[in-house]
């Protein structure tokens, strides 16, 4: 046997980087921005310029710099082993972040850089590659470049143009480049928020802007929230390392503004994003998934378990080269399934104690109890607002049949299985959950019934619904819902 070499065509591999992973624009600059972090920045900008259509992206950070040849080894592909130990709070891994990223978004990758005053520079173009011709920046370069590093300072400057994947045939709509800009920012305050909070081990607080504005941390357990369930965090060891488990339960609806509860939501709404949320050295690198060991359901929507993993556990996890994906190792799967049954039975809970109450004189409860001769029946309260305000707008040929309708469902309440179901399995028994636009909805037609029926006198009527369920149990967000519609006395 003989050997040759046989290297990879240049321009057909760099191409190929561009596929890498599974980048938008906000998991690429999350890569660029993992090695600011890396080089110990304090302040990170990300520019995002429209150009006519045209867009190119700046981001400038203020950390160490890198020499000329370090800046060299940066620029080279696949420039790390990631079987290499690394320090414990490298963010990356594989040595293809820079240039897997930017190739994502950008046909054209320059790097400037300054440590000790000395500035470097280089540039791959993937329209000019001719192999593996990499441009070094001349003096000269730098004068015609807007890198933005100032000459008392350290940092790193990375531009990308000819950004033809954030457009279409070339080119991009004003509104449809700022939707991009808006989703971005919201991403990569979630991605970051505990650098951006300073609670990142071993690391200075991060000031991350885009266009100028800075970021605000998007904590997605509201762990400020006086009702938010912080429970007990368990450490786990694994062939020598710790991965750390903390759930939450987030606080119900009623007690968060309409503004917080939309945030908390975020696009896709509680529902997907339940479940884990893993961090990789304090970064966020996947959430809203239960790894397939529970079903995405309405009474566990409240459930969110952070998972701490360490840089070192990278393989056992089978983390993607563009950090947002991994697989739950097996020897994980029976606790975390044990764990999360747990929290979701907890979850349940707080859903169910909102659900309507019958012991309170002050409150118009659905259902009414009576208790005479050891015997106790539940019916159903006319005098509800929303039964009587149905009732008495209906003819009087149908108002009786609505009547009835009630009566033979109150007195075909299936008692027996329910008993038997209080006995056997209380903790499985559950109400349709009351979503915001369920109140939202039932607010928007009852409150002008009451207020016609009040005469128009707004407050008799706002004080009315606070003793009516289920607005009563939910009062907070109706509250703010009457303001936002100026339902004021």
């Amino acid at each position: 046997m003989k050997f040759i070499n046989n290297p990879p065509d240049a321009a057909s591999l760099m191409m190929s980087a561009r596929s890498f992973g599974n980048y938008d624009l906000a998991a690429a600059l999350a890569d660029l921005i993992d090695n600011s972090i890396k080089a110990e920045a304090s302040e990170v900008a990300v520019q995002c310029l429209f150009n006519g259509g045209n867009p190119e992206v700046r981001v400038t950070d203020n950390g160490c710099g890198m020499s000329a040849e370090e800046l060299q080894n940066a620029m080279r592909p696949a420039s790390t082993n990631p079987a290499d130990e690394r320090s414990p709070d490298d963010l990356g891994r594989f040595g293809w972040g820079l240039k897997s990223a930017s190739f994502s978004q950008c046909k054209r990758l320059t790097v400037v850089s300054r440590q000790d005053g000395e500035l470097s520079g280089a540039v791959w173009d993937l329209e000019d590659l001719d192999e593996w011709k990499m441009g070094i920046l001349s003096a000269e370069d730098f004068d015609a470049i807007d890198h933005g590093l100032d000459e008392a300072t350290s940092g790193t400057s990375v531009i990308w143009e000819k950004c033809d994947r954030l457009s279409e045939n070339g080119s991009i709509s004003p509104e449809d480049f700022n939707d991009a800009i808006d989703q971005t920012a919201d991403q990569l305050a979630l991605v970051f928020h505990r650098f951006l909070e300073g609670l990142a081990k071993r690391r200075p607080r991060l000031s991350l802007s885009i266009n100028g504005t800075v970021l605000a941390a998007y904590d997605p357990f509201y762990r400020g929230h006086e009702a938010t369930q912080h429970l007990e965090a368990e450490p786990l060891r694994i062939d020598g390392s710790t991965v750390t488990i903390q759930p939450y339960v987030l606080p119900h609806f009623s007690k968060l503004r309409p503004q917080e509860h939309e945030k908390l939501g975020g696009q896709d709404g509680f529902l997907r994003n339940q479940g884990f949320y893993v961090y990789r050295n304090d970064r966020l690198i996947i959430h809203g998934t239960w790894f397939r060991l529970a079903k995405f359901g309405e009474l566990s929507q409240l459930v969110r378990i952070s998972v701490d993993i360490p840089n070192s556990m990278d393989d056992m996890w089978k983390i993607t080269v563009d950090k947002s994906d991994a697989q739950l190792p097996a020897l994980l799967r029976t606790r975390l399934r044990q764990i999360v049954n747990g929290i979701k039975k907890k979850s349940g809970r707080t859903y169910r104690q909102r659900g309507g109450r019958i012991d309170s004189p002050t409150t118009q409860a659905v259902w009414k109890r009576y208790s005479r001769n050891n015997e106790i029946r539940y019916e159903i309260n006319l005098e509800h607002p929303t039964i009587a305000a149905l009732i008495s707008n209906l003819d009087p040929e149908t108002a009786p049949l609505a009547r009835a309708a009630l009566r033979q469902i109150e007195q075909n309440f299936p008692v027996s299985a329910f008993a038997d179901d209080s006995l056997t399995r209380s903790d499985d028994i559950s109400q349709s959950v009351m979503t915001p636009a369920e109140i939202e909805r039932q607010l928007g037609v009852i409150a002008p019934k009451l207020l016609a029926q009040a005469n128009g006198d707004v407050s008799k009527t706002r004080k009315m619904l606070e003793c009516t369920e289920p607005f009563q149990a939910h009062w907070d967000f109706v509250e703010h819902k009457l303001d936002e519609w100026d339902f004021k006395a």
